[in-house]
């Protein structure tokens, strides 16, 4: 699996959008610096994807839900491919026994098919949207995540990279 985590709140997120001649779109900001963080755990050869909204992103977040993918996947053993976050090294970071962790290299988010996640969540979520909470906010975060997480195919077909499915043939 690869996982990655993600800040969303608030913020509003503009962007290009359609009008018909000679209108221009009006787009609504919101400047509001509210967010918690979705973490998210992709399986690029079945297309599984496991999340979690947390409120921060550091070790005891991480070791939940290290723990969380752990049960959801009892009786498998999950090498989890992360970045290089602190939260991801820290000493009092609880990895199940089912679960081992391999760190990309610094600065490569682009190895990383989470990422992608985050992407088509933005854009098909949050783009141009204002949202009057930051509970209405995540609300929408976590119904992307599990309308993502529904759509197996899809899933496979945005984060199983060439190099990935290569991995399985070798």
């Amino acid at each position: 699996m690869f996982q990655d985590e993600a800040r969303f709140g608030r913020m509003s997120d503009p962007r290009a959008c359609w009008a018909p001649s000679p209108h221009r779109p009006v787009v609504n900001l919101a400047l509001v610096r509210e967010f918690k963080y979705e973490y998210a755990a992709v399986s690029p050869w079945d297309g599984d994807i496991d999340h979690m909204t947390r409120e921060k992103m550091n070790t005891e977040s991480m070791s939940c839900f290290l723990k969380q993918v752990s049960k959801a996947h009892r009786g498998e053993f999950n090498i989890m491919i992360v970045d290089g976050a602190s939260s991801h090294k820290g000493k009092e970071l609880e990895v199940p026994k089912n679960v081992s962790l391999i760190f990309l290299p610094p600065y490569s988010p682009e190895l990383n098919p989470a990422e992608q996640i985050w992407n088509i969540l933005r854009r098909d979520y949050f783009a141009n949207k204002v949202f009057d909470s930051l509970d209405a906010a995540i609300r929408q975060a976590e119904q992307g995540l599990v309308a993502m997480s529904q759509n197996k195919e899809a899933v496979k077909r945005l984060t199983n990279w060439h190099w990935i499915s290569a991995i399985l043939k070798a």
